[in-house]
Order: structure tokens, then sequence, then C-alpha cells
């Protein structure tokens, strides 16, 4: 199984404020749905919360420390990433994306195999912060930048990254 994180990251770490998303780029929603469709998601309680409804053609994967939490028809709650990782694997997941928040994206960095990072060439402020990125551990395979316009709020960079060989 390929575990991908995928976050819009501010240059300050800022990746949210109050369980929301804090700016307009019409491109990475774009990006993001494109990546994930048809792929299995994982996240934490809050942010499965802050999507109000679970998104179309995904089956979502959600890590909650409430054990009386109920998943969505067709989705599935964990008490932690190890669960979740043990249930993927049985059911031969290809393909996991880890889409937050803050304290997933800490827990599950090390086990990722690839980064798709939206950089956000902004500081907003936030409550909630993507965890430092060692450049040791990663290399930066492919960027695309683009200018801020009327449907994207700032100027952006889409990068992937994949996790360097470990000798």
């Amino acid at each position: 199984m390929k575990i991908i994180l995928i976050a819009a990251v501010a240059e300050n770490q800022v990746i949210g404020r109050d369980n929301q998303l804090i700016w307009k780029l019409s491109s990475d929603l774009k990006r993001f749905k494109n990546l994930t469709t048809g792929h299995h998601i994982l996240m934490g309680r809050k942010t499965f919360e802050s999507l109000g409804k679970p998104l179309p053609n995904r089956t979502h994967l959600i890590i909650t420390r409430n054990p009386d939490f109920q998943a969505p028809e067709g989705h599935y709650s964990f008490a932690n990433l190890e669960e979740a990782f043990i249930f993927c694997n049985k059911l031969e997941v290809e393909k996991l994306f880890i889409i937050g928040g803050g304290e997933i994206y800490n827990q599950a960095l090390p086990f990722c195999d690839q980064l798709e990072i939206t950089e956000v060439h902004a500081e907003p402020e936030g409550d909630t912060f993507f965890p430092a990125i060692h450049l040791a551990d990663w290399e930066e395979v492919e960027r695309q930048d683009f200018p801020a316009d009327e449907k994207n709020e700032f100027s952006y960079s889409f990068v992937t990254y994949e996790k360097r060989a470990q000798l």
C-alpha cells in the first residue's frame, strides 16, 4: 500500500483555523478531488466533521478517541493509525491518502511514501499547523507554480515529494 499525505500548507506552516480552511484556492480543491477520488482517505474526526458529509466516491477512514463515534455506512472509524493501516492492508488498498488534520499529519508523516503539498504563498493566522518536512528524508520530484487569480486567492505551488531510500 502506498501512503500519500495531501495538504495545503502556508509559508508559516498554517493549515487551518477553527477547523476550517482559511483560503480560497479553487485549483487546490480540484487537485485534491482528482487525486483522491476512488481511493481511501484517512482523517481525524474533527476533519471529518468539518467536511459536513462524506466526500463522494471515496471511502472515509476516521481516527477518533471517542468509542461511541459511528462512521456513516460504508465508512469506518478506528482508535488509531495502526488499526486503520491493518484494515487497509487486509483489503489490499492500493493507495491511502492522509488528509488531516494537524495531529493526524504529525502521526502519519513517518509512514508516508509520498507527499502532495500545495504550498500557499501567504502567512495567514491559524491555530492548526503542518509538521516540519525534513528535506533530508524527502526528494522533491515535481513542482508547478501558479499566480493568484480570480479563483485562487494567493499564489501557490503544487509540489510532490517522494521519500528518500533509507541507507
